[in-house]
């Protein structure tokens, strides 16, 4: 009994040892995956003398991020980069965790005629899962192309600075756009995005220059971003759910826009969109829908606007079923297909910069329906802003939002 007790004692303390040398093990293996990998561009390359071009610089950092086991992280450190355009592709890249560290400025060529772009895309990524850009500012030196636009027809259509397409799990936090040449920022059929702590700066006449521009994505989340462009401030595309925008601040620029909608009779709709907490500051729109006056079986439909605040806005809260910017004669004179619908503004207040305060122009065919509006008090010269209502169903409310002390002002040429 004694020899079989010890030999159990044995088998005991083997056991236990086996156990305690496997946990240091897979502890050990644990902390060797978790330990990110660091890629200095410069170590590659890349030169920071905003001169020469380092785009097989990054690409070689990206390459190298992509064959990395552990989560990667592509450092740039202080100084200017000079890119003439990259493509970061993830098809092939095996990595779903790789960050932009970026402590430096990426600097765009600054002759647009010579600017080579993949895709009209300085920055490009296309199918890439789980990046990160944290820092950095991207300037895009279009100071050059928005002159030749103001003053000649035959121009480049210019790039977008930093373009995400098919992409998902994507963190932007940060990141500074300076002058890009049209779009700052494109995400086009992603899924789960993050922007947040985000600005953008063009001048207030640049064209195209949309701050964000969302398109044919899902869970977008866009938050605490100050814009000032020469266009929309974010713009919503077809195809685009759940988008969450708080926090914001815009101006200059054209607002924040869901559209432009219906240029093709087949087009995905936009839905559950909500727009919270925002200011919007001499801007020439404040929340808009637009669409253009063609047949369209394309929707807009669980849209929120809440607790914005206009500044000398001159259109604040619109709807514009007859969009149609330039040209007067190129319009499309047909009506509206695209359905709007479930529409809920609240706590809209402060300044409009011109008479109306309140458009919602609707389709003669597919009237706006569901629209709900409460609290919304605008005023024009110290005195209420007019409201003008087309095709437009919908309820006013009497009350204000909870925890908001605004009356609502409405008039009942609307509902």
């Amino acid at each position: 009994m004694a020899i079989r007790f010890y030999e159990s004692k044995i088998i005991t303390y083997n056991m236990i040892y086996a156990i305690i040398l496997a946990a240091i093990c897979f502890t050990n293996s644990t902390m060797v995956v978790a330990v990110p990998r660091l890629i200095n561009v410069v170590n590659l390359g890349a030169m920071a003398n905003g001169r020469t071009d380092s785009a097989r610089s990054f690409q070689a950092a990206w390459n190298s991020a992509c064959l990395s086991a552990n989560p990667a992280t592509i450092y740039v450190p202080a100084g200017r980069f000079f890119l003439s355009s990259v493509d970061f592709q993830g098809e092939r890249c095996n990595n779903k965790a790789i960050e932009f560290r970026i402590d430096g400025t990426l600097v765009a060529p600054s002759d647009y005629r010579k600017f080579k772009t993949v895709d009209n895309v300085w920055i490009k990524f296309d199918k890439v899962v789980g990046v990160s850009i944290s820092g950095g500012i991207l300037d895009g030196q279009g100071a050059g192309l928005w002159a030749c636009k103001a003053s000649s027809g035959s121009c480049p259509i210019g790039a977008t600075t930093l373009g995400f397409y098919n992409s998902r799990n994507i963190v932007i936090g940060g990141l500074s756009s300076v002058n890009s040449q049209k779009f700052h920022i494109v995400l086009d059929g992603c899924q789960n995005v993050n922007l947040q702590g985000i600005t953008i700066s063009a001048a207030g006449n640049s064209p195209n220059t949309d701050g964000v521009h969302i398109q044919s994505s899902s869970g977008v989340t866009v938050l605490n971003s100050h814009i000032a462009t020469g266009d929309d401030c974010i713009s919503i595309g077809p195809g685009s759910s759940n988008l969450w925008i708080q926090g914001i601040s815009c101006g200059p620029g054209h607002g924040i826009s869901i559209g432009s909608l219906g240029w093709t009779a087949q087009e995905a709709g936009v839905q559950n969109v909500t727009v919270t907490t925002a200011m919007f500051k001499g801007t020439e729109n404040g929340v808009r829908i637009k669409t253009w006056a063609r047949e369209s079986n394309g929707f807009v439909r669980g849209v929120v606007f809440e607790h914005l605040t206009m500044v000398a806005v001159d259109n604040p809260v619109i709807i514009d079923q007859h969009y149609c910017p330039g040209e007067s004669d190129r319009c499309p004179e047909a009506v509206s297909g695209v359905r709007i619908s479930e529409v809920r503004y609240e706590d809209i207040h402060g300044t409009s910069a011109t008479a109306v305060g309140v458009k919602l122009d609707c389709s003669k065919e597919h009237p706006c329906s569901g629209i709900s509006m409460e609290g919304v008090n605008l005023s024009y010269n110290n005195r209420p802003a007019q409201d003008l209502c087309i095709n437009a169903v919908g309820t006013a409310g009497g009350g204000a939002a909870a925890g908001i002390h605004h009356t609502v002002h409405t008039t009942t040429s609307c509902f």
